[in-house]
């Protein structure tokens, strides 16, 4: 895909990358160095100076060849200055000029920046300067969260800190025995085993002696993976550390069983693994096997799981809040640990590069058959899923505070009660669909929301047919998004679909040019199929709703925020069609009423990832007393 094809589609679509558009026409804006420093903090993304972005949408503003020439250089001058930004990321490639429908515009494409790169501050100083992407803004990052960036870019592992007064007596000798007993199991007689503790501890990396300062003693490593419950979390050691188990397998008890640091046994690392590894794997089906005449009792699937539960013991920043917190309930598995990812989503992926930020801990779960250091890890996981046909796990990474969360769910990708579910919701409507558009509404309803990217994770579709399908699928009201644009997601209806008054025109599919910049316009192109008038049965029974607006020449704000939200009750309306029913202007009631109404959540877009279309419609998404509560009238008795 061309540098312009993937404008337009950010554009019309936007889903598929992390883009800004700034207009650039007073030159390098002051916030496109807070973007840069937020984009390379999160996943990268691109920078577009001479497009607009307004409360409408995207707008083509261009810029001349003059100025481009001044901005290109202004911007090499700022990256090549520390005081400016900590570092430069960009190569000739990533800064092109490019004509889009007759506008030229500038591109910067800003990547990732590497574990060793963070955190990109500007300024001299990174505490107070320091951005991160969420969403579609840029956010100052907290004092904390720099110092864990500082601390994932040092050289030297977290884990490999030395506990200054902290001795072989903080060990809990029990776990040590353990675990040579479960290394002689997996390695044989390996020659480690024939030293004592405390050599075999600075062999694993849970003691260190560091030659430049001379200091000597445990390693964070190695109370984690063998200490005490209560040295672990002394202020000079991981204070908050936190493991947690928890089975939900009743839906009438809150568990059925837990695990966590109750006093009762020394919660280190390796106690957490070896007492929740067989409750892990009871859960899954073990069919009868021989191998070589011998029954395994492991599957593809086993394996899978016992990857992702070491890669979040390995994996977790053990200095950040929240802990590692692993639920098992009867269709699904969640793996949840603290900390930022060391590589993209892309990357993770794709597998082959191993960015550990505990390597300590990683080494001696190796040693006992738990993991590996070849970089895929994700594709185990996926193909031991697989095996069992399941839905393909899912990795999500949250913010404040920063944790890494990957679902496993343990049924199929389109269950029999799931399908059941929907046709009992949609009727026949559910049969008709294309497999994609189906995967979609079964996905919605399993998990509970839908995207782009677990789209395609689930089929071989493009990205821009994907977005097409979902918006298909909300003009037709089988799902429902939820208007974030870049990061939309869609859930199924909040109640089934009722027939619109707009039901027969053929608006199943947005026009081939929907998805671009309009020649010689600021808005994009409408789709050929435009919303026709109001039947006059259905237009007299609105009139009446609309007379307290309509029969006045100027009406408080709140009576006509209330009378809008009751015309799109149940049904969808352009602004011409409520501006004939209010005899108001359209586009002074769009810009004071229902684009307010859409950003409050009270109006829903009918094209929601299109948002300037001149046949753009608008349905309530509320009940009456909720309507009322936010418009400040009286609610329903």
């Amino acid at each position: 895909m061309t540098t312009i094809e993937k404008i337009l589609e950010a554009v019309g679509i936007g889903e598929t990358r992390d883009w800004e558009f700034k207009s650039g026409k007073g030159g390098l804006p002051g916030s496109l160095w807070e973007t840069y420093s937020a984009m390379a903090n999160a996943e990268g993304g691109w920078i577009v100076l001479g497009v607009k972005e307004t409360p409408e949408g995207a707008r083509l503003d261009g810029l001349s060849s003059s100025s481009l020439g001044t901005l290109q250089k202004n911007l090499w001058d700022c990256l090549g200055n520390r005081q400016k930004v900590s570092i430069n990321l960009l190569s000739s490639t990533d800064v092109d000029s490019v004509t889009v429908e007759r506008s030229r515009l500038l591109v910067i494409r800003v990547p990732r920046a590497t574990r060793t790169q963070r955190p990109v501050y500007l300024g001299g100083n990174p505490f107070g300067n320091t951005y991160r992407r969420r969403h579609e803004g840029d956010y100052r990052c907290t004092d904390q969260e720099v110092r864990r960036m500082l601390s994932d870019a040092d050289p030297t592992p977290a884990d490999q800190r030395i506990l200054s007064g902290f001795t072989l007596d903080e060990f809990d000798p029990n776990s040590l025995a353990q675990y040579r007993q479960r290394f002689r199991v997996a390695k044989g007689d390996h020659p480690w085993l024939t030293r004592d503790d405390h050599d075999l501890l600075e062999l694993l990396g849970g003691w260190r002696h560091d030659r430049a300062t001379g200091q000597e003693g445990p390693t964070l490593a190695g109370l984690l993976m063998f200490g005490k419950d209560q040295a672990i979390r002394d202020p000079e050691a991981a204070p908050e550390y936190f493991v947690d188990y928890r089975e939900e397998l009743d839906p009438a008890t809150r568990w059925t069983d837990r695990l966590y640091p109750d006093g009762t046994w020394e919660a280190n690392l390796f106690q957490f693994y070896t007492r929740v590894w067989p409750r892990l794997a009871a859960g899954l089906p073990t069919p009868f096997q021989l191998e070589g005449g011998v029954r395994r009792d492991e599957t593809p699937a086993h394996e899978a799981l016992r990857e992702a539960f070491v890669n979040a013991l390995v994996h977790g920043d053990y200095a950040a809040p929240g802990g590692l917190v692993i639920v098992r309930r009867p269709h699904e598995i969640t793996i949840e640990n603290a900390g930022l990812l060391l590589v993209s989503l892309e990357q993770y992926h794709r597998g082959g590069v191993s960015e550990c930020r505990n390597k300590s801990l990683q080494m001696m779960m190796m040693m006992i058959g738990g993991g590996e250091r070849a970089g895929s890890g994700a594709d185990k996981i996926r193909s031991g899923w697989k095996s069992q046909h399941w839905r393909p796990p899912m990795i999500v990474t949250r913010n404040e505070p920063d944790r890494v969360a990957l679902s496993l769910p343990m049924v199929s990708l389109i269950p029999e009660d799931t399908l059941e579910r929907l046709r009992q919701r949609f009727g026949d409507a559910v049969d008709a669909l294309a497999p994609t558009e189906l995967q979609a509404l079964a996905t919605a309803e399993i998990e509970g929301a839908v995207s782009n990217a677990r789209l395609q994770e689930l089929t071989n579709d493009h990205p821009v047919d994907i977005t097409h399908t979902l918006q298909r699928l909300c003009e037709r009201q089988l799902l429902a998004s939820d208007n974030r644009r870049r990061w939309t997601t869609y859930q199924l209806p909040t109640v089934a679909r009722a027939p619109s008054l707009f039901d027969g025109g053929d608006s199943s599919h947005l026009a081939a040019d929907s998805s671009h910049l309009a020649a010689g316009s600021s808005h994009l192109a409408p789709n050929s199929s435009r919303i026709g008038s109001l039947p006059a049965e259905e237009e007299e029974a609105l009139a009446v709703l609309a007379y307290p607006v309509a029969c006045v020449g100027k009406a408080p704000s709140e009576t006509v925020r209330s009378v809008v939200l009751d015309l799109c009750k149940d049904r969808y309306l352009t602004a011409e069609q409520l501006a004939k029913l209010l005899r108001r202007n359209a586009a002074h009631l769009r810009s004071r009423y229902l684009t307010p109404l859409v950003a409050d959540g009270l109006l829903r877009l009918r094209y929601p990832e299109v948002t300037n279309r001149p046949d753009q419609a608008y349905t309530a998404t509320q009940t009456d007393d909720e309507i009322a509560l936010a418009t400040g009238s009286t609610p329903s008795p």
